[in-house]
């Protein structure tokens, strides 16, 4: 069915696909479909919830190459693909033989968004984001971001005609901030870390009616585009749920969407249900989620972010108590990794497979190793790693250790020389 929602202000009626309500995470408690995130009767943060109709496979075969072939499963509008939008998703999943080789297990794939539009999963989220906001009649599209969603929403204003206000760390990478300002929106650096640009963001979205924050007033939105990620990984998998997967953590949002997203499609009859352990990614320099994992805590205490790794770099993360019970649930682990060993992740992969990931896919790679060499994960169940960010975005993690082998005059006999032939 299509849910007919009537907006706040009582005159208008908006699609929101086979959303049909909110729902606390905490005790359940149910509101109407609106710009909220945060329940008023036990203030946890609130999500979406459906009323889904049959769904079959071949329906979704023959929709969009893009997460709109889904959009039966997400809170967007019956005609969300005719609304310009950057139209992300359907990137590669890779089966990755050398990389499991280097690591010493039987399979691994490699789910690699570096191919959307701004070149991260962020794309997903913001047109999941946009199309509920467009529906509730806002008419700026904002956030704070760590990089890939000030790329994200940034271009993504800029396809669907308009104004964007991005709001990022004046201490972010030069290339992020570049890719943001590119798209000529209203992009401004903060004197402060992600936790304080947040808070920022949030006073601002109280103040202005008509800016939809992307991860703020229409967060329950925007994060259920992550569960694309898990719908993408069965559909390419022949519609069968994979045994292990890896995800990094950030705010939580995704490993929370990615387990929603496993559990819809089974619940839909798109795959046989069956069982899958998550298992989480966070640098040592921003772990709080790891560490209330390893201390057997279900508070996770707020750090001040100090790693490479910024696109994770959030001290406070929203979702990180449910991301602990998720991981327990299904029998995985949260591991974290220090910088160096991200560096060696990315050239990891880059070695082994020719994907050059941002410093969060050095994360996941590095952790499943580390998690490989550490007896949890199973090295004959099959792995997926999900790989967020382009390497492009965050060259200077890099950029110290990596260059040319020699420098050699344009004579055959130098380059001999130089490759010891």
């Amino acid at each position: 069915m299509t849910a007919a929602v009537r907006a706040q202000n009582g005159t208008k009626n908006f699609d929101l696909g086979n959303a049909v309500e909110l729902v606390s995470k905490e005790e359940g408690h149910r509101q109407p479909l609106a710009p909220e995130f945060v329940s008023l009767e036990d203030f946890s943060p609130l999500e979406v919830a459906y009323d889904f109709p049959r769904l079959r496979r071949e329906d979704i075969e023959a929709g969009p190459r893009s997460i709109w072939r889904y959009k039966q499963l997400l809170p967007v509008p019956s005609n969300v693909e005719e609304h310009p939008n950057t139209d992300p998703g359907c990137t590669r999943l890779i089966r990755a033989d050398n990389l499991a080789k280097a690591l010493g297990v039987k399979r691994i794939w490699i789910k690699d968004d570096t191919g959307n539009p701004t070149h991260s999963f962020k794309d997903r989220v913001v047109a999941v984001a946009l199309a509920a906001a467009r529906e509730f009649g806002f008419k700026v599209l904002a956030c704070p971001s760590t990089g890939n969603l000030a790329n994200a929403v940034a271009a993504a204003a800029a396809r669907a005609g308009w104004d964007s206000v991005v709001l990022v760390p004046k201490t972010l990478e030069r290339a992020k901030i570049l890719m943001s300002a590119v798209y000529d929106g209203s992009l401004l650096a903060v004197d402060g870390n992600y936790d304080d640009v947040n808070r920022l963001a949030t006073e601002l979205a109280g103040e202005h009616e008509d800016w939809a924050f992307v991860n703020v007033n229409v967060r329950p939105y925007y994060s259920e585009g992550s569960k694309t990620l898990a719908f993408e990984v069965a559909e390419q998998l022949g519609w069968r749920i994979p045994e292990q997967i890896v995800v990094p953590i950030a705010s939580g949002s995704q490993l929370t969407k990615v387990y929603k997203g496993f559990n819809e499609l089974g619940e839909t009859g798109l795959v046989e249900p069956s069982p899958v352990r998550i298992f989480g990614a966070q640098a040592s320099g921003c772990s709080p989620v790891s560490s209330a994992y390893k201390n057997g805590l279900d508070v996770v205490q707020p750090v001040r972010p100090d790693t490479i790794a910024r696109s994770l770099a959030i001290g406070a993360p929203a979702d990180g108590p449910y991301v602990l019970d998720i991981v327990r649930k299904t029998n995985g682990a949260i591991e974290d990794v220090t910088d160096d060993e991200v560096r060696a992740g990315i050239r990891l992969l880059a070695r082994t497979e020719g994907i050059f990931a941002e410093t969060a896919g050095g994360v996941t790679v590095a952790t499943a190793k580390k998690l490989i060499e550490n007896g949890k994960i199973d090295p004959d169940a099959e792995t997926v790693l999900l790989i967020t960010g382009d390497g492009l975005k965050t060259l200077d993690a890099v950029q110290d250790e990596i260059g040319p082998k020699a420098t050699v005059a344009p004579t055959t006999e130098a380059v001999n020389q130089a490759l010891g032939l």
